[in-house]
């Protein structure tokens, strides 16, 4: 086997063992269960109201805008802050616990320990979000509603959690210590979302374009309604290769520094 893959399964095994893990999937399942009941009890009593009212938006009759979105946006709000703590142990502790040397001298390249790290961190932020995914599943058994707009939103989700991972990784390898690398991973899952805020505020075009250009909510947006855009992808695509690069710097720099 690859050690690229021994290292993703190994990373895997640790995250789906871990007691934090369980405690976190718990929590969602919880927060899940108390969120998704109340949007669809709120929008069975709302389209009981409107069955018979003339010129209502097609919108507000939509399962997938009244129920599925709303509850998209509560897993992208606890993502911010749970990925960090998934993905702050990945290099950091290692550092902490003298083993990172060990991975250093063993013969696998930078590229295939990142590379591992990160595939087993996309691993198991694919099982939270498809913890989310098993209540529109369940809807299904007695709602009728199109599949394809919900797919193409849980998987902006999950490139949005792949994009928080790519930074939180490379967070993780900045320093020895999990705090700072749960804060500082914190710090750039906020920061990502910021950066639309400059399209608000500038009155010059092409500036807007730009800031535009680099929302993560700007790229989101389309995914979550059903509509999947190659620039959008790209985005995406590229914030992941770029913090995966930088991490592989870092990783390297050590690699020299240890031999």
């Amino acid at each position: 086997m690859s050690p690229l893959f021994v290292i993703a399964k190994k990373e895997l095994k640790g995250f789906l063992t871990s007691p934090t893990f369980y405690v976190i999937a718990f929590l969602f399942t919880l927060i899940f269960s108390l969120t998704y009941s109340l949007y669809l009890y709120q929008f069975i009593e709302m389209s009981k109201m409107m069955v018979n009212t003339p010129g209502v938006p097609a919108q507000q009759t939509n399962i997938h805008y009244g129920v599925f979105l709303r509850q998209l946006s509560y897993l992208n709000l606890m993502m911010i802050f749970v990925v960090p703590a998934l993905t702050m142990k990945l290099f950091a502790e290692e550092k902490k616990l003298r083993t990172f040397d060990l991975l250093l001298t063993s013969p696998v390249t930078s590229w295939q320990i990142v590379i591992g790290k990160y595939l087993a961190a996309l691993g198991v932020i694919f099982v939270l979000v498809f913890l989310s995914f098993v209540y529109p599943l369940a809807t299904a058994s007695f709602a009728k509603f199109q599949w394809a707009p919900l797919l193409i939103a849980y998987l902006g989700l999950f490139l949005v959690g792949a994009v928080y991972a790519a930074m939180n990784l490379f967070s993780s390898s900045l320093t020895e210590s999990i705090l700072i690398s749960y804060v500082v991973s914190v710090i750039l899952n906020i920061s990502i979302w910021l950066l639309g805020i400059g399209a608000e505020v500038t009155d010059n075009d092409m500036v807007r374009k730009v800031f535009e250009h680099i929302s993560l909510n700007t790229h989101l947006a389309s995914l979550v309604e059903g509509t999947i855009r190659t620039n959008g992808l790209i985005f995406l695509v590229s914030v992941i290769s770029m913090f995966l690069f930088l991490g592989e710097r870092v990783v390297e720099s050590h690699r020299w520094r240890a031999s």
